[in-house]
């Protein structure tokens, strides 16, 4: 399919979940003369390749402009050359998507490469203004206003807020340095109180990361202000899947716990966690196949080894293999979301199960970290590729 048509169906389709299916299918050459987007210059790190023997990065392209997401991650594979191991257009597909076609929230940031999300990722619920725009929640008893930006297709479905506040955000002292063996950008995004839908007002520190063994991304939140404030910290990666053959990824997610939801429409948590059966039991080493099989799930009671939490996704046919390494202790979490027709599958690694304010809930730990002022908290996360 054409790159027009294609962009022209996404911008057609509802700012549903559903509709990620559309977004991320293009993976195309990234030369492009694209030097801007969200009103800030692109920022690529790029290495030279240095072995023939194994699989190593060579380049991450990001948006300061978009609150630093990452729109592709390339990687060398010997006899192969370069492979995306990001699922995402071009550039020039990219900058259409996000300064073209997108709506004021920034959802078509997580519709693509892999979008940083702050200070909540995933849903919150909460009780809906007149106009829709809106709804409020509370945090130890103080109340929260945030934009009701998602809904599900269904009839009835529940508006609610998505996947956080910086999908737009702008970032400040951006600085590339090369270090041994590759490069690394830095930044910050001075989120303040979030457009005024937060407490307090926090710093984000960005740092990543290439070098041939590893991309690391890390995000620092920093709480600036003069009250305590809940912050959580996650991303949205769409991995590629070189093959194109769906049906035979393997995934392993070391979890031993399944958060039930009410419908895979709404996505809503019941409050129960469920021990992890039949397809939802991905703790096999090598992996459990897609197959045919829909998620949009969340996974806890994680396994950590040698200091991380690792995800694996697994192409046989295309002879690849991609490590996400959760490192941060606060990450509690892993969502998953791959619909069956995508050629993708979206790991995301956060500290935080589903509408972590909800009553159903009750007074379990929902991994919100609390941050009094000057305190800060890391979210940190490493690609590794292979050859399974």
């Amino acid at each position: 399919m054409e790159m027009k048509p294609l962009l022209s169906a996404l911008a057609a389709l509802p700012l549903t979940l559903p509709a990620l299916v559309a977004g991320p299918l293009i993976a195309t050459s990234h030369a492009q003369a694209v030097t801007e987007i969200g009103g800030q210059k692109i920022v690529t790190l790029k290495r030279a390749v240095t072995s023939q023997a194994r699989p190593e990065f060579t380049s991450i392209t990001l948006a300061p402009g978009r609150g630093m997401e990452l729109i592709q991650v390339t990687a060398n594979f010997p006899g192969k050359g370069n492979v995306d191991v990001l699922a995402s257009p071009d550039l020039a597909g990219a900058k259409e998507m996000l300064d073209g076609k997108d709506d004021a929230f920034g959802d078509l940031g997580y519709r693509l490469g892999a979008a940083f999300l702050v200070p909540y990722p995933n849903r919150i619920r909460g009780k809906l203004s007149a106009d829709g725009k809106t709804l409020t929640t509370s945090w130890e008893g103080h109340s929260l206003t945030l934009p009701a930006n998602n809904v599900g297709k269904n009839p009835g479905a529940e508006r609610h807020a998505m996947h956080g506040l910086i999908l737009k955000a702008k970032t400040d002292d951006v600085r590339v340095k090369d270090i041994p063996g590759g490069q690394e950008v830095t930044g910050v995004v001075h989120a303040g109180d979030f457009g005024g839908h937060w407490f307090s007002k926090t710093d984000l520190d960005f740092t990543i990361t290439l070098t041939a063994e590893a991309v690391d991304a890390s995000i620092v939140a920093r709480n600036v202000g003069h009250a305590a404030e809940p912050i959580a910290i996650g991303w949205h990666p769409y991995f590629n899947l070189p093959s194109g053959d769906r049906t035979q990824v393997r995934i392993h997610i070391p979890g031993a716990q399944l958060a039930q939801v009410d419908n895979y429409d709404n996505v809503f948590p019941t409050g129960k966690l469920l021990p992890v059966t039949g397809q939802y039991d991905l703790r096999a080493a090598g992996g459990v196949p897609l197959a045919q099989n829909f998620y949009d799930d969340n996974w806890s009671t994680l396994a950590w080894k040698k200091g991380a939490v690792t995800v694996k996704v697994i192409d046989p046919a295309a002879h690849y293999g991609v490590k996400i390494e959760g490192i941060s202790p606060e990450i509690k979490t892993i969502q998953m979301y791959a619909p069956p027709t995508a050629k993708f599958v979206a790991i995301e690694d956060q500290f935080n199960f589903a509408d972590p304010f909800g009553k159903e809930w009750g007074k379990m730990d929902t991994g919100m970290v609390t941050l009094k002022p000057g305190d800060s908290t890391k979210w940190h996360v490493r690609l590794r590729v292979f050859v399974p």
